[in-house]
């Protein structure tokens, strides 16, 4: 399936998929590591837990870790590779704004309860009315729509 259809309403889904980004990037930077982890977490001798209740034993405990690990692997794996297609798809799209588009669409989409606040600092930044700043952010917007699905 391909990343696009997730994000099929034209203007909200570069809202969602402008807010998506940072987790994107973070899943990017940091699933090797927790690969690694999870790899560490499937070969150790897990020791016993005293809680002062009594345990059976589980014979097939190494492999139960083993297949969790395993799963939790894959998991990370397929997390991994729709981060990267979701940047794929999104980045060149991004880079084409410019740097004043980014910052509008980045301050006002950054915090939801935020929103207010964000116009007025997009205002104190370019010295404009908050009419201003909002027709900016629309703008700003309608041309990442334009650049993630073509002409609307």
């Amino acid at each position: 399936m391909s990343i696009i259809w997730k994000y099929l309403d034209k203007r909200s889904a570069a809202v969602d998929a402008l807010k998506d980004y940072g987790s994107m990037k973070f899943i990017i930077e940091h699933t090797d590591d927790e690969i690694k982890a999870a790899y560490e977490k499937m070969g150790g001798v897990s020791s016993p837990q005293p809680d002062g209740m009594p345990h059976t034993r589980n014979p097939h405990a190494v492999e139960d870790r083993m297949i969790k690990g395993i799963e939790e692997i894959d998991v990370l794996k397929e997390r991994y590779r729709q981060a990267v297609e979701y940047m794929a798809w999104f980045l060149p799209a991004w880079e084409e704004l410019s740097e004043d588009e980014r910052y509008v669409l980045e301050t006002f989409y950054s915090d939801e309860e935020r929103q207010t606040d964000s116009i007025y600092d997009i205002c104190d930044r370019f010295h404009i009315e908050r009419t201003s700043a909002y027709k900016k952010k629309n703008r700003a917007l309608q041309k990442l729509v334009t650049l993630l699905y073509g002409k609307s």
